[in-house]
Parts: structure tokens; sequence; C-alpha cells
């Protein structure tokens, strides 16, 4: 039952990092791989702040206080990344991201002050299911009712076509940056409660595979998709796991027919499961526009 609640509010974490990433990649249309370096800043920054300066209130208001602490470090890399970076397009682009990304992971490799290639231990655990879930909540809730408004109709039409969008007089820079501080803001958060679920984080859990990974979630889900972020996360994050308890002989070769499996999915879905689309709770349960 533990290791189900474990793999559970992990689950939560990646769903909160792949929504975080597909308002960059999927809704913006800005192709980053430098996920894992925030959300390594917003792990070490919170963990950080719980074990040399945690303030004399409950747990859950320190926990609180560094998820925003966390989500404050995340997005302030996610500008001094983006205003140097973000001039750049596609493949320069990615490269760039994933080239920052790693040079936060060895700077704090290099910080013995929060470990560095030992590790940072005693943390915590102030993190727990509810306190996840909650999060995953206000992510998806705030990503959602930035798209229905004016800035995030901006962001969506910098995806369609980044020129049209400048002719048409929107600052396309201001918003791109915006999308990467507030994207990489929330994987600071996912950072925070990623330490204090695990009470030990090392910088290589948090390398270039991780952001891969993420990526992958919401390539699967289909990118442009809050929901299919979501459905991404939960699949990428538990089919791997699953894979273990169907005996010795599947278990030895499960990240071969994790890969296989990806490969079938994309060949026949290849804009994701959901692609751009989300799901309407109105039209799952048969109701017309007029009846609610």
């Amino acid at each position: 039952m533990d290791y189900l609640i474990y793999l559970t509010i992990q689950s939560g974490i990646f769903i909160i990092l792949a929504v975080s990433l597909n308002l960059i990649n999927g809704i913006c249309g800005q192709f980053s791989l430098g996920h894992a370096g925030f959300w390594a800043v917003g792990a070490y920054v919170g963990a950080a702040y719980s074990v040399f300066a945690p303030l004399p209130v409950p747990d859950f208001v320190n926990l609180f206080i560094g998820c925003g602490l966390g989500f404050t470090a995340a997005a302030i890399a996610g500008l001094a990344i983006g205003v140097p970076c973000l001039r750049l397009r596609g493949d320069y682009l990615a490269i760039a991201t994933l080239g920052f990304g790693e040079i936060i992971r060895i700077i704090i490799m290099n910080m013995d002050a929060v470990g560095g290639p030992r590790g940072f231990t005693g943390i915590p655990a102030w993190s727990n299911f509810f306190w996840v879930y909650l999060w995953v909540i206000i992510t998806i809730v705030f990503v959602v009712n930035l798209l229905r408004g004016t800035h995030g109709r901006a962001i969506i039409s910098i995806r369609e076509d980044e020129i049209a969008a400048e002719s048409m007089g929107i600052y396309t820079f201001k918003y791109k940056v915006m999308a990467f501080a507030v994207g990489a803001g929330f994987a600071g958060v996912a950072g925070v409660l990623f330490a204090h679920t695990t009470q030990f984080i090392h910088p290589n859990s948090f390398n270039f595979m991780w952001s891969v990974i993420i990526l992958l979630m919401i390539i699967l889900g289909g990118l442009g998709s809050v929901t299919g972020a979501v459905v991404g996360a939960v699949i990428l994050s538990i089919l791997p796991e699953l894979l273990r308890f169907f005996g010795e002989t599947v278990s030895e070769w499960r990240m071969v027919i994790y890969s296989m499996l990806l490969i079938c999915l994309m060949l026949m879905r290849p804009s994701g499961i959901f692609g751009k689309h989300e799901l309407d709770i109105k039209k799952l349960l048969g109701m017309k526009k007029g009846d609610a």
C-alpha cells in the first residue's frame, strides 16, 4: 500500500512537470529541453530552506513557503535562460536550453553547502498525497485559466504562426518569456514537493534524460493539450512500474517492452492521445451546451 501511495504521489509530481512543460513546448511552441534544470532549482532551494532556515510555524506553512521560494527561484532561472535564448528557434533553442539545464546540474554538483556530489540529505517529509494533488489542481487551474484569457490566446498565436502574431502587434518575445518563466516556476514547485517526498535529492536525479522523459509525456498525451499532459504523465509514471509485476521475464525486459509500446502508440497516433484537444466533461456526459 505504501508503494502504491508513493507511486501515486510521483505521478502527481510528474503531472505538474508535464503540464508546466506543455505550456512552453505544446502551447507556446518553444522547444525546451532544460525542464529538469528548473525542477532541480526548485528542489534544492526548497530543501535548503527546510533544512537550514525553516520558520517556527506548522510544517504545511513551511511547505507552502518552500513552494513559493522554489517557484520564484525556478522562474528567475527561467528568465535568466529565456531572455538570451528565446530569440533562437527550433533545434537551436533546444540545444541552448539543454546546455543551460546541464549547467544548473553541474553548478549544484559543485556546491558543498547542499551536499554536492554526495547528495542532499536530512530533508523533512513535509509533502504527502494531499499537498501534491492540491498543487496539481492549482497548476492545472492556473494554466487552463491562463489559456482562456487574452495572454493565453497571444501565447497560442505564437505557436500557430509567430510571424503572423508579430504582424498583428503581439509582442512575441514578452509572451514567450512569460510562458517560459511560468512553466519553469511550476517545475520548481514540483521540485520542492519531490524533495520533501523522497527526503534525499542528488544532482543526477535531474539529468538530461529526465527532461526527455517529461517531453515524452507531453508528446504522448498530445502537444498543446492540458488533458493530454496529465494522461501522458500518468501513463509514463505508472507503466514502467506495472511491468515489474508481470513475472520475472517481463520484469527483466520491461524497459524494452515499455519502449516498444511507446513506438507502437506513436505510430498509431502520431499527434498524441488527445492531439490539441481537451477532455469535454459535458460532451462526455451527453449534455448540450444549453443544458448547463
